[in-house]
């Protein structure tokens, strides 16, 4: 790359953080409904509309003009949804969405994110939150953060299980424990989303989990099959179980705790045990132009969630399950093609059995 192309590539990570903001505010403060609504709305109209003056309607539109989402007639002074008239409700929703993550969890967090590097703690949520711990507990005392977060997480859980499931196997009569499994719902869809019968799942997670987790197990008609135990991964994993299912876990430490996991399983398994992990990965060439993992979770784990951890490409996974005493029997990356071009994650399943 030539110093001028250095350069200009520069520009782009300057102009990242405003233009990810007019886009965003332009669908906040309703415009783009607005021209769905009504095309050819001028500044004016739309200002009316939506409670902004004219001037900063216009000056807002001008990077949707020029991206190509809004159409603008001189002639008339009007404006059109051009390639957003392509993208149905629900899909502009979904990236809302992820948007709204961004902005609520992610934005002013990594203002500190220089110092959540040096310290291994998410600075930005001790300095705008008075919080001293990670975004997970966090989301349980400050209600925009759980706002922003936890629809969004089941949104991925929805969409991303029914893949996972299709591609592991659970035998009839299995015992299987969901570890860190949090309040039951990938307990309920491993009941769901497998033709095993006369399975029990376990989910493993903090004691204070317990009693919201057996009511949601309740709730969906799975309790009699279903059970909690309440621990901390890091103490121990319990026994007596022929499957262990990792999911959207690994991904939040870095390597020696997640060898602390890995191990604490194979401790728990029987030989012949099975476990299958379900984490994003990155891909193995890093500077593959068409996965945004790492563009979005280096700096989501270090700054705004744990202050450690991110995905791992899947050889430096199937590495680490080999040096804890596994044998990996099947990696798949999803493909790109089953899921929305706007959603960020790209998953991989990793399973491995004990064999010593």
């Amino acid at each position: 790359m030539t110093r001028e192309a250095t350069l200009a590539r520069l520009r782009e990570y300057m102009v990242g953080p405003t233009r990810f903001m007019t886009l965003l505010s332009c669908v906040e403060l309703g415009i783009i409904d607005r021209l769905r609504e009504k095309p050819g709305m001028t500044a004016a109209e739309l200002g009316d509309t939506v409670g902004v003056k004219p001037d900063a309607v216009e000056q807002l539109l001008h990077l949707l003009v020029k991206e190509g989402f809004v159409a603008h007639d001189d002639s008339s002074g009007g404006y059109t949804l051009d390639a957003l008239a392509e993208v149905p409700e629900a899909d502009l929703r979904r990236a809302h969405s992820y948007m709204n993550l961004i902005k609520v969890v992610a934005l002013r967090q990594l203002f500190y994110l220089p110092e959540s590097a040096r310290e291994a703690v998410p600075v930005g949520l001790r300095e705008l939150y008075g919080h001293e711990g990670t975004l997970y507990d966090a989301v349980a005392e400050h209600r925009d953060l759980r706002a922003a977060w936890a629809p969004l997480m089941n949104t991925v859980t929805a969409n991303t299980d029914p893949w996972f499931f299709d591609n592991i196997d659970i035998p009839p009569k299995a015992r299987v424990l969901d570890l860190a499994g949090n309040t039951g719902i990938g307990a309920i869809h491993t009941h769901k989303m497998t033709s095993s019968p006369d399975i029990h799942v376990t989910t493993f997670d903090l004691p204070e989990k317990r009693e919201e987790c057996l009511e949601n197990f309740r709730q969906h008609g799975v309790e009699e099959d279903s059970s909690f135990i309440g621990g901390d991964v890091f103490e121990g994993v319990p026994e007596g179980f022929d499957i262990v299912l990792i999911k959207h876990f690994l991904d939040m430490f870095d390597q020696d705790d997640v060898f602390r996991i890995l191990n604490g399983v194979h401790k728990s398994l029987d030989v012949g045990g099975q476990v299958n992990i379900l984490v994003p990965v990155y891909p193995e060439d890093v500077r593959s132009p068409d996965n945004y993992n790492v563009d979005f979770f280096p700096a989501f784990f270090l700054g705004c969630t744990m202050g450690q951890g991110g995905p791992q490409k899947l050889s430096t996974y199937q590495s680490w399950l080999r040096e804890c005493g596994f044998e990996v029997t099947k990696t798949v990356t999803r493909d790109p093609a089953d899921v929305p071009p706007d959603v960020i994650p790209q998953q991989g399943i990793l399973c491995a059995t004990k064999v010593e």
